[in-house]
């Protein structure tokens, strides 16, 4: 029971109690269950990095188990161990990517499996960019032949907020022609190798490759190459989940404290001093 107000003699101000009272308890249950929202939306995505940890401590696929996923988008962030051959005169050089907070590129590479017909999009690795010239790029070494590369099953590269059209820059230049190299498709006319951000779908169209769009591959292991893999963590966002949750309960208390102010404590103190000055008359 809800105590009445001491100066509730009133009719008026048992309204605007009572009013008052409903207000404050429709705000603080809708306070109370936002900021449970909250919470609940911060559990899930724990669960979902608990998940992904999991998942990148399984043993790695082989190149047979990987080509036998039905849907291998149903795999992320599985390891994987693929063979095959460098595409290098299609290398994409994703602008504005960063590494420790230094600004830079991710550097794709399409990947020609071995004894398949098809090609998997490989997230190399990180190089810094050239503070003075933006379309000088750093060196970075592309193994010829057939190689062994290791990485985590993930999405296709993601995309920043682009505006207006990219400057084009010059193509990276493309290695010897090798014997034991497959047919490779020309870089398209007028393409170019920095890009803001990559459309498998887009990019298959445009070099004819028979590229997955489903997935690509996240290059792991140290240094190498003239590339760093540091890969920076998925953004769930847990803090600002928190951070709102303590914005949500913070609100609650802050109308519990001013109900009570106003509500009982402000008319108390009324009732004292009114008291007080009828004994002095």
């Amino acid at each position: 029971m809800i105590p009445e107000p001491l100066n509730s003699e009133a009719p008026r101000s048992r309204g605007r109690f009572w009013l008052v009272t409903i207000a404050a308890i429709l705000t603080l249950a809708a306070t109370v269950s936002l900021g449970r929202w909250q919470l609940s939306r911060a559990a899930q995505k724990e669960a979902l990095q608990a998940s992904i940890d999991a998942e990148k401590q399984k043993p790695a696929l082989d190149q047979a188990e990987f080509l036998a996923l039905a849907q291998a988008s149903d795999s992320l962030h599985r390891p994987v161990r693929l063979r095959g051959l460098w595409l290098s005169p299609q290398t994409v050089y994703l602008d504005n990517r960063q590494m420790h907070g230094v600004p830079g590129f991710y550097v794709l590479t399409p990947f020609a499996l071995e004894g398949t017909e098809q090609t998997v999009m490989i997230q190399r690795g990180w190089v810094q960019r050239n503070f003075v010239d933006r379309t000088k790029l750093g060196a970075v070494e592309t193994p010829a032949g057939i190689v062994e590369v290791t990485g985590l099953i993930e999405p296709p590269p993601s995309h920043l907020l682009e505006l207006g059209t990219p400057a084009a820059a010059t193509p990276a230049p493309a290695p010897a022609p090798s014997a034991s190299a497959p047919l490779q498709a020309p870089a398209a006319e007028g393409s170019s190798s920095i890009r803001q951000n990559l459309d498998l779908e887009a990019f298959r169209a445009e070099t004819k490759l028979p590229l997955r769009t489903d997935v690509s591959l996240q290059q792991t292991g140290p240094a190498s190459e003239g590339l760093q893999r540091d890969w920076p963590a998925p953004a769930l966002g847990l803090e600002r989940h928190y951070g709102y949750a303590f914005q949500w309960f913070g609100l609650s208390a802050l109308v519990v404290i001013l109900y009570v102010w106003f509500q009982f404590i402000t008319p108390f103190r009324r009732s004292r001093r009114r008291a007080r000055d009828e004994r002095r008359l």
